[in-house]
């Protein structure tokens, strides 16, 4: 009997609704930390506490659930992998913030440092279980380093995405020039026969600032190159989207073996 994966067949449509996810992990991300605890406000420099770290306590505690029930699944659950997908990527938004604004490390340095974690990981995954899984994961280790992974390169693209916008392509820009590389990256996929688990995670990297430059521009003010859009109802309206594709196209685990 065919083994079955916990996570995802890549498919079209994965990297669609990966995209969709951390699109929604910027705008919820930001919701919380900008619109609700006013980071954003003259009045936030004053404040006790950080709002970019009130927001990654409010969503790391709902993604160390989500991963834990994820690992202890039997098989591959649609819904629970992608809430699990949704809670790291808003849990990346606010402590790449977090990283980069309240403690000062600058885009450049969190950057370099959210890599270095992010490859020191990979490194760890290979020599601990000899190869880099893609889509036949499972099993409690190759799980915990597949979600430490995924946690450490959402916070590196949100990260990586406001260093791009902010010097000087802009929000729209920026999401042209991750949308080529993601582009480049599934050509060298079809075209070459590079390392999988190598393109796998580069591509799941760049959706990352990918999605954070698309939902920068949805929700910052016109007057710095966004549309202004309200951040909660972007936010739902992305949430809708990933819910009514899951629905239209639903995905089955990928492949053991």
């Amino acid at each position: 009997m065919e083994q079955r994966s916990k996570v995802p067949e890549l498919t079209l449509w994965f990297w669609i609704v990966k995209i969709l996810a951390t699109t929604f992990g910027e705008t919820a991300g930001d919701t919380v930390t900008m619109t609700w605890l006013g980071e954003t406000t003259p009045d936030a420099a004053g404040a006790a506490v950080s709002g970019y770290l009130v927001g990654t306590a409010i969503f790391g505690l709902p993604l160390l659930l989500l991963a834990a029930m994820q690992i202890r699944a039997r098989q591959f659950h649609p819904a629970l992998y992608w809430a699990t997908i949704i809670a790291s990527t808003t849990f990346g938004t606010t402590l790449a913030d977090f990283a980069t604004r309240s403690i000062g490390l600058g885009y450049p340095g969190g950057s370099m440092l959210l890599l270095a974690l992010v490859i020191g990981t990979l490194l760890a995954w290979r020599a601990r279980e000899g190869r880099i899984a893609v889509d036949d994961v499972h099993g409690f280790r190759p799980e915990l380093f597949y979600w430490a992974t995924i946690t450490f390169s959402q916070t590196l693209g949100t990260a990586l995405g406001d260093w791009v916008a902010d010097s000087g392509p802009g929000y729209a820009g920026s999401a042209l020039i991750f949308a080529v590389m993601l582009g480049l990256v599934a050509l060298l996929w079809f075209r070459t026969k590079l390392p999988r688990p190598m393109l796998f995670w580069a591509a799941f990297i760049l959706t990352r600032p990918l999605g954070a430059t698309i939902g920068d521009w949805f929700d910052k003010p016109l007057a710095k190159g966004g549309l202004e859009v309200s951040r909660p109802v972007a936010s739902l309206i992305l949430l809708a989207a990933i819910i009514l594709l899951l629905w239209w196209r639903p995905q089955r685990a990928g492949k053991h073996g």
